[in-house]
């Protein structure tokens, strides 16, 4: 049977069902013995009118149920027998009606039937069918109760008509339409489903529905489609389907229930339509309004929508906005091409993504401009730690068309509402901010302030004390001690760099020494410390310290400018020291910035006996694999991943990875910023080789360093790391 039939057929029976139901109710008197519930079953199946008639043969009563739709009667039509054939059937009709209920009577004839005129309400003649049957008899076997249905023959026509063109328009509809039986298996499909299929009729009737089923969705999701269609009857989405050729497509299918004329369920009925290339033309639409097909970032028109979100929403919500320009950027895609020029953006944007995480905060405003919104607990220290973060993601070159290309960007801060109340205003400090930061040297950062002027002179104050902080004699180092894990003794001790300037105060290092690399003043800074430390430790020596090893920090400017491998050689052999007390320390950004002649200059500190650390480890290109090209000996896993080991499972993984993958390459591991007895015994439990930190000790004068050096001893209780 069509689709179409199969649905006619639900109604019809469901009509019949409620019309017996309610007459049932209405004349429970006159059928009750008869009418148990296998025959008002039996005749639910059998009637499909829309009119029901019970005509009681003793009392010769007639009444109707849907005549007032059919004939304009009232809802409770009834008439007696001798009323009904007299007046009602047309007297030419009458022989033909009564032979035929005599026929059945007799049972010559399983039911009755017979198509005749009846006069309706406006005493007009109308072409009825009917059909009947004896539902009761008495003790003797005599009929009690006749039951049956009518239609109005012209109704009927029509309906069938209407079936007939419904069929022929699911034939020729553009979406498929397919038939199963309750175990999803397919009985019947149009001209369209098998052509969205691959499937053939011979092919596909008879096979299950998941011969249509992508392994894009998982078994579950095919198992909650069917628990909706068992409970609701229904079911509607997107989802992909795969054709005979084993191609996916993604479509639109409606499934739902087909119910026999009493209730229940008999087949399930399918409408599909494939939706992949309007999908596709939807997102893409939708992706080239908000992203940029360069970078694929978020353009100019979503981070406005952005913004405008959060300063409508958030009301007085903090949170910052960086506007960002790539340094020279116009002379290398002038002196390389546009080509290269795309390259390069695409390479920056991958580096501002590795950093800021959340694409969402990050978008290309245009050419070589990039904004960043950073939300959240806004603060001061936050935001200028992501700009540095940003700028030391960009100090190792990139690499376009063969060549190293050094570029990085100038960084302006707007905060909002601070510095900006609407979305113009906001965008105008940030890029105002920008081009200050550009004026100030570029590759730093600069915060949106009515007093740019005023800071700037700030920023040339600042640089002329620290070139007068070495003859002011207002820088010192101070010393963390490491502490082995094997051994249980102090084994080495990090120089940090202090400035107290006369003019202005305690100067953090973050601030003093991306200035001094800026500016150069790295190169004389640097020499100082390495000479520095090594006299301490000169002094330390003469004091009968046992040998340890001082940590000196050197920047990229340092380690690129060459020579630095001599500088180290001849200041030990003036302090008259071996290489077992020094240790340099480099970043990985100091690494990457020009990778040739920092292995050139490891290589150099290697061959004097100097041990080479790795410090920040993590946080910068974070892969171990490029190690095994650098003659290194150790380490420093980030303070970030030790605070995060008790309360994040990641930084736990990733710790224990570092420190697993170290050794195996020959490495010693040292954990920065361990605070807690519990980061301790974590770091112990991975036979981490070193530690430092709160834990162990804050960064010491000189003297007290040289003290805590000698009077060290482990806690009791503490198991040394590979101790069983």
């Amino acid at each position: 049977m069509t689709t179409l039939g199969l649905l006619a057929l639900g109604l019809a029976a469901l009509a019949a069902g409620y019309l017996l139901g309610r007459l049932h109710k209405r004349e429970a008197p006159l059928s009750q013995s008869a009418e148990t519930a296998d025959e008002r079953l039996a005749w639910a199946l059998w009637g499909s009118g829309d009119s029901f008639w019970i005509w009681d043969l003793k009392s010769d009563r007639l009444k109707s149920a849907g005549a007032e739709s059919s004939l304009g009667f009232g809802s409770d039509f009834a008439v007696n027998g001798k009323e009904w054939r007299d007046r009602y059937v047309h007297r030419d009709d009458l022989a033909r009606v009564a032979s035929a209920i005599e026929r059945h009577v007799r049972g010559e004839a399983e039911h009755y039937e017979a198509e005749y005129r009846l006069r309706d309400a406006k005493n007009q003649w109308v072409w009825v069918r009917a059909r009947g049957r004896i539902v009761a008899r008495d003790e003797d076997g005599s009929p009690r109760t006749m039951a049956g249905t009518y239609r109005v023959a012209e109704q009927a026509r029509a309906i069938e008509a209407l079936r007939r063109t419904s069929e022929a328009v699911i034939q020729h509809m553009l979406e498929g339409v397919a038939i199963t039986d309750l175990s999803y298996h397919f009985v019947s499909a149009n001209p369209a489903f098998l052509k969205l299929t691959g499937y053939t009729s011979e092919e596909l009737l008879g096979q299950p529905s998941t011969i249509l089923d992508s392994t894009q969705h998982s078994a579950q999701f095919y198992r909650d489609m069917r628990k909706e269609l068992d409970e609701r009857g229904a079911w509607s989405g997107e989802m992909w389907q795969r054709r005979r050729s084993g191609d996916d497509f993604l479509a639109w299918l409606q499934i739902a229930e087909v119910l026999s004329p009493e209730g229940q369920r008999t087949n399930f009925v399918a409408v599909l339509a494939d939706v992949t290339d309007r999908k596709r033309a939807e997102q893409r639409l939708r992706y080239l309004a908000h992203f940029d097909a360069l970078t694929g970032l978020p353009n100019r028109a979503f981070l406005r929508h952005r913004l405008r979100q959060k300063i409508e929403g958030g009301g007085s919500t903090r949170f910052a906005l960086l506007f960002m320009d790539l340094d020279r950027f116009k002379h290398v895609n002038d002196s390389l091409g546009h080509a290269a020029g795309d390259e390069l953006l695409r390479q920056a944007a991958r580096r501002l993504t590795h950093v800021v995480g959340n694409k969402e905060n990050l978008a290309r405003f245009g050419g070589d401009e990039f904004t960043v919104i950073v939300s959240g607990d806004v603060n001061a220290e936050m935001v200028e730690n992501l700009c540095a973060e940003i700028l030391d993601s960009f100090a190792g070159p990139l690499l376009v068309d063969g060549q190293e290309v050094a570029i990085s960007p100038s960084i302006g801060i707007a905060y909002y509402p601070d510095q900006g109340r609407t979305l113009d205003e906001l965008l105008r400090n940030a890029d105002a901010a920008m081009y200050e930061a550009k004026a100030r040297g570029r590759n730093t950062y600069r915060v949106y302030s009515a007093r740019l002027a005023e800071d700037a002179s700030d920023r040339t104050r600042m640089e002329t004390a620290l070139r007068k902080s070495l003859d002011r004699d207002e820088l010192r180092l101070v010393y963390q001690p490491k502490l082995s894990l094997r051994s249980g003794r102090i084994t080495g001790a990090e120089a940090l760099l202090r400035w107290r300037s006369a003019e202005l105060g305690h100067v953090p290092p973050s601030k003093f020494i991306p200035m001094a690399e800026e500016t150069g003043l790295i190169l004389p800074l640097g020499e100082w410390a390495l000479r520095q430390a090594l006299s301490q430790a000169r002094a330390w020596k003469d004091a009968g310290m046992p040998e340890i090893r001082i940590a000196v920090n050197v920047s990229s400017v340092q380690l690129t400018r060459g020579g630095y491998a001599e500088l180290v050689k001849n200041v030990l052999e003036n302090m008259g020291l071996s290489p077992g007390w020094l240790e340099i320390e480099l970043t990985e950004s100091a690494l990457m910035a020009d990778p040739k002649r920092a292995s050139a200059t490891i290589a150099d500190l290697r061959a004097l006996g100097v041990k080479v650390a790795i410090d920040d480890f993590g946080t910068g290109y974070s892969s171990l694999s490029y190690l095994r090209g650098l003659a290194i000996d150790t380490v420093k896993i980030d303070k970030s991943f030790v605070d995060g080991i008790e309360h994040n499972v990641d930084d736990e993984v990733l710790t224990s990875t570092i420190v697993l993958m170290a050794h195996s390459l020959g490495l010693s591991v040292v954990a920065e910023g361990v605070e807690t007895e519990q980061q301790l015994t974590f770091l112990r439990g991975e036979n981490c080789d070193e530690v430092q930190g709160y834990w162990l000790a804050r960064p010491l004068e000189a003297e007290v360093c040289r003290t805590f050096v000698f009077d060290y001893r482990m806690p009791k209780g503490l198991v040394l790391a590979g101790a069983r």
